[in-house]
């Protein structure tokens, strides 16, 4: 089993749920997360409680939301691996630093508690700038991974990059063999 979270980068939420539906369709038993404010926040993007039904949907498994549900992740519930995409500047911050303050940030310690490996698929605005020594950070760190990435918009967002979500799953496969697909940055 593996669990895939979803952060706030509400843009690229419909990019998520298709490589989602691949991945279930490749025949993964997927355990949904959701940060808090995934969980409860409508956007011009869609409504919460419709995308909540759609992950439920996909997976046939209720969505984890809060940090107690979370928390067992790793010493009581082992996920072959954890994916998170996508995951957002403040998220993967607090994952650098070792905040733990939402259902999401939960399940990555819990999880990489286990040496079992968590899949990074960041979308940020900052990744070039505030962000940039925090993905250095967990670049270093053991069992993490990232999908490889690409500026989406270097003239008007020259801070930004976007992971290359049609890459998920060979990343997924790579950090199941504790290997970082190459290139990280296209």
């Amino acid at each position: 089993m593996i669990g895939y979270a979803f952060c706030g980068s509400f843009c690229t939420h419909k990019r998520s749920i298709d490589e989602l539906t691949h991945l279930k369709e490749k025949g993964y038993d997927i355990l949904p997360i959701m940060s808090e404010n995934v969980y409860n926040t409508s956007t011009r993007f869609g409504t919460s409680r419709d995308l909540i039904s759609k992950v439920e949907s996909i997976t046939q498994n209720k969505v984890i939301n809060s940090i107690v549900e979370a928390e067992p992740l790793g010493p009581k519930i082992h996920l072959d691996a954890l994916v998170i995409a996508p995951c957002t500047g403040n998220t993967l911050a607090k994952m650098a630093r070792g905040i733990t303050d939402t259902a999401v940030t939960m399940a990555a310690k819990a999880h990489l508690r286990s040496d079992r490996p968590l899949i990074i698929a960041l979308c940020s605005n900052d990744a070039l700038s505030a962000n940039l020594q925090n993905i250095s950070i967990l670049l270093e760190r053991k069992n993490v991974y990232f999908v490889p990435l690409m500026q989406d918009d270097p003239k008007n967002k020259p801070h930004s990059l976007v992971c290359d979500f049609s890459l998920l799953e060979m990343t997924l496969n790579f950090a199941l063999q504790g290997k970082q697909i190459q290139p990280l940055f296209k």
